[in-house]
Formats: C-alpha cells, structure tokens, sequence
C-alpha cells in the first residue's frame, strides 16, 4: 500500500519521484487522496499560510459550474474529504443545475480541504459532463433503453466514472464491469465483430452463444458482419427462433451506417416472417438526434459510446464566500453565500 500522508510542503513535491518501473500513468486513489495529483500552487498556498498563522482559519467556499447540466460526481469528491473535520452541503447526484447555481458548500478550517480544490472540481466537472450528455440520450431515446458502450473511447482508470455518470444520467445499463457495478448493476452487452470474424460464419456463433447461455437471459446477434444485414438477420431468426431476442446493427460508417431504411427494412421483413417478437438494438456512432430518428424508424434499444464519453467537462468554480463569518468574494463576484434550497447536509 502507498504511503497516503499528505503532501505540506514544496521540498516534499520535489522529493516525490515517479518510480521507473511504472506500469500505469494514471494516479492511484493513495497518489489522489495525499494530494500528489493537485495544482502545485495549493501546495505553496498551505505554506505561506501556515508562515503567517492563518491556515486554519474557517472558510466557507461554495462550487458553481459554468453552465447548466445534470450533477454526478458528488459522492466520489465527497468521499475525498470524508475523514476531514468540516461540513459539505451538495446537490445530489442526478439533480439538474443552472449556471452559477451553489452546487456544493464546504465549511471548516481551510487546511482540512485547500489541496484538494483541484480534484473536487475535477470530479465533479468531469463526471456532470458525462451526465448531462447521458440525460441528452435519454430524452431521445424516449421509453426506450440505451446501454453506455464508451468504455474503450477514454482511459480505463476514468472508464468506470464515466459509465457509472452516464447510469446517473439515465443510461439503462453499462458495458464496463467496474462502472455497473458500482452503481449495484451487472455489466451487460452482446458479442463484438471479433468472434464472428475468428469463427468465420455468423450462425456458428449464434449457435454457441445460444448453447452457453442461460434460459432466462436474453440472446442479442450482431447481424453486420458478413452479409446483408437483412439477410443475416432472417438466417439467426431462423435459427433460433423464440429464443432470439434481438438483433444488432452496427453497420460502419464507410458502409453508409445504420439508416432508418435500413431499420424499417429489417423490422418489416422479421414481421412478415413471423418474428415480431425479435428486437432491434442499434450502435454505432449514435447521438442524440440520431437516436430519435432510429427510434421512429423502429429500432428498441440503443448502444451509445462517443458521444457520453466525449462529453466536454462542466467547468466548476470554487470561490471562499466566508472567512470566520465574514462575507467576502473577489473582485466580480458577490459576497457571502449564495443560496440554493437544494443543496443537502451530508456531512
């Protein structure tokens, strides 16, 4: 286990080394909770004012994003400063805010908190960005599901913060193990163009993913790898008949896409074959308007990646608003606490 004491001064940064065998580049939670992954400038902040005495002073800073979207991230920062003695009001995960909106207020002595602003607001910007885009799928989608496929579009150490903001933002399920599970989901998802490609024939992987699969879980068959999509959709029909639950397109780009004639053509030939009961769950490049138009077209369920991974984050400010009591703000801002009935004592 990595030594977790907190970085208090400038000669202790410079006497940090990166260890040369290193497998990963991403920080550890030790490296993240004893301040190594900060902005330097905090460092140097608790010293000079631990030189003039005023470290501990209490502070009341308030976080605000700068533009609207959907709240996720609250229980990760929260749970950075969990064992420091002050008080956090926050906005819970999965409630909207507008811009300038007091998302979060954090209340004690500036040294218990000061060298963590860096990632709270890193994890609360990151995480509502990816939210907010999840909740823009949802609307789209309608009554409809949609599964988070985003995991290989960032890195894997912020893959399971990422699936899990796009659950809080109305994502049906996850594809990352670590993501749904963390929000007490199991992870789902079909079976990628590789195995087809390995086993040479759609129908023989069908059959076996049919074989190992349980009664009671549904059977999804990617329909897009060799042959016409339509064509390939009847043959697994076919073949596994009542068993099949669905079927997905994924068609690439340089193949056009999945289109909603593509959509209509596959819903309209399984009716009239008699397999009505076989879903449509479409991927591939999916975004919101997108989703609408699939959705009309008659696709049931939707595969969604880049466009929640992608998400720009929600920049989000921390200002101090109160020192011992007193109201202050800096030039362009207003003094003293700015309320917001939503926010709830946590801790």
């Amino acid at each position: 286990m990595e030594e977790r004491r907190e970085l208090k001064t400038l000669e202790e940064v410079r006497a940090f080394k990166i260890s040369e065998d290193r497998i990963l580049h991403s920080a550890t939670h030790e490296e993240i909770l004893s301040g190594k992954t900060t902005d330097v400038y905090f460092i140097r902040t608790m010293e000079i004012l631990r030189h003039l005495h005023l470290d501990n002073k209490e502070v009341t800073a308030e976080i605000f994003p700068r533009k609207a979207g959907l709240m996720a991230g609250t229980e990760e920062a929260v749970n950075i400063l969990k064992d420091k003695n002050i008080h956090i009001w926050a906005l819970p995960e999965g409630e909207s805010f507008e811009p300038m909106d007091t998302v979060m207020r954090i209340k004690g002595p500036y040294s218990e908190f000061g060298i963590f602003e860096t990632v709270i607001l890193g994890s609360l910007a990151s995480a509502s960005g990816w939210a907010t885009a999840a909740r823009e799928c949802l609307h789209a989608c309608g009554d409809k599901p949609f599964i988070c496929f985003g995991s290989r579009h960032v890195h894997p150490s912020v893959a399971p913060v990422m699936e899990r903001a796009a659950l809080i933002g109305g994502a049906s399920n996850a594809s990352c193990i670590v993501g749904a599970k963390l929000m007490g989901k199991e992870p789902v998802g079909t079976v990628p163009h590789a195995a087809f490609l390995i086993a040479g024939d759609t129908l023989t992987i069908a059959e076996a993913y049919d074989e190992i699969t349980p009664e009671h879980q549904g059977r999804i068959i990617l329909v897009d790898t060799f042959k016409d999509e339509v064509e390939e959709a009847l043959r697994v029909a076919g073949l596994l008949k009542e068993r099949l639950s669905g079927i997905r397109l994924d068609t690439p780009s340089e193949r056009g896409g999945v289109t909603p004639a593509l959509v209509r053509e596959v819903r309209s030939r399984l009716d009239l074959e008699g397999y009505d009961h076989v879903k449509i769950f479409v991927s591939g490049g999916l975004y919101p308007e997108k989703i609408r138009i699939l959705a009309e077209a008659g696709a049931d369920a939707f595969g969604v990646g880049s466009y929640i991974s992608s998400a720009s984050p929600i920049d989000m400010t921390m200002d101090i608003k109160e020192i011992e009591g007193m109201h202050v703000a800096k030039r362009g801002r207003i003094p003293g606490l700015i309320s917001n009935e939503r926010l709830v004592k946590i801790k």
